[in-house]
């Protein structure tokens, strides 16, 4: 028996239509997993799902702060579900803003989207979780835990996240559903692309030389999540794994 193996095993990913979420989802189906694929753009969705195996997939294109539309959409969506043994949360938004310019509508776009977005999914999904055994996978940051100049919001969200997730582990082990999270460093994602250090040449060099071991690529976090899917990692939960390259280790 292969511990790692996803094989027979129903995982819902969010974000999947770029990203940590598209490279998660193109793991997991590797591994043989059945995946519920969700993001915001239908068109990307599809072109995820090009890249998967024949097997019955599917996608729901919604924006996960709209949460009325969630509560009306998402049980639809799961209706002929039988369980789930997994999810992804991989949506979300990045922020770079000097601390003078905070404002209280900004963080509470950053709040909804990156928190309170991952918990009320989490929330609607619980009654579908396999009886037997399941595992959710939220994507943190070392944000979370390390200081980062004109981070302020952003790490203020994804330490929400990490310290909700603890708790939310501790409150289902006993309905054997396992909570972790992951903390990337910095990514190479559509996302991260437009960041102001990928458009100053000395910005990047500065940015670059704080990872010894360079900036990651999707599939680095996408194998982590397959690992924390899988029975490989059963004894795991209230955990964050960090992937940053040797940041933090400095």
């Amino acid at each position: 028996m292969n511990p790692f193996t996803l094989e027979h095993k129903i995982i819902m990913v969010t974000g999947a239509s770029s990203g940590i979420g598209e490279a998660t989802a193109i793991a997991c189906d590797e591994q043989g997993a059945t995946l519920l694929l969700l993001g915001r753009n239908e068109e990307r969705l599809n072109h995820t799902l090009s890249k998967l195996s024949s097997r019955n997939h599917k996608i729901l294109a919604i924006d996960l702060a709209e949460f009325e539309v969630v509560t009306a959409q998402l049980p639809v969506f799961l209706q002929d579900v039988p369980h789930l043994d997994g999810m992804v949360h991989a949506a979300g938004i990045t922020s770079t803003y000097p601390f003078k310019l905070f404002k209280t509508e900004q963080l509470d776009n950053i709040l909804k989207v990156n928190v309170q977005a991952a918990f009320y999914l989490t929330k609607l999904v619980l009654t579908k979780l396999n009886k037997e055994g399941s595992s959710l996978v939220f994507i943190s940051s070392i944000m979370a835990s390390v200081g980062e100049k004109a981070k302020t919001m952003y790490a203020m969200s994804k330490g929400a996240v990490s310290a909700g997730a603890k708790s939310l582990a501790i409150e289902y082990a006993s309905r054997k559903v396992r909570v972790n999270t992951i903390a990337p460093g910095i990514v190479n994602t559509p996302m991260t692309a437009n960041a102001t250090y990928k458009t100053n040449e000395n910005l990047l060099a500065e940015t670059l030389a704080k990872y010894p071991l360079g900036f990651g690529e999707p599939e680095d976090v996408a194998h982590a999540c397959v690992f924390l899917l899988s029975d490989a990692s059963k004894w795991m939960t209230g955990t964050e794994i960090t992937l940053d390259g040797g940041y933090s280790a400095k």
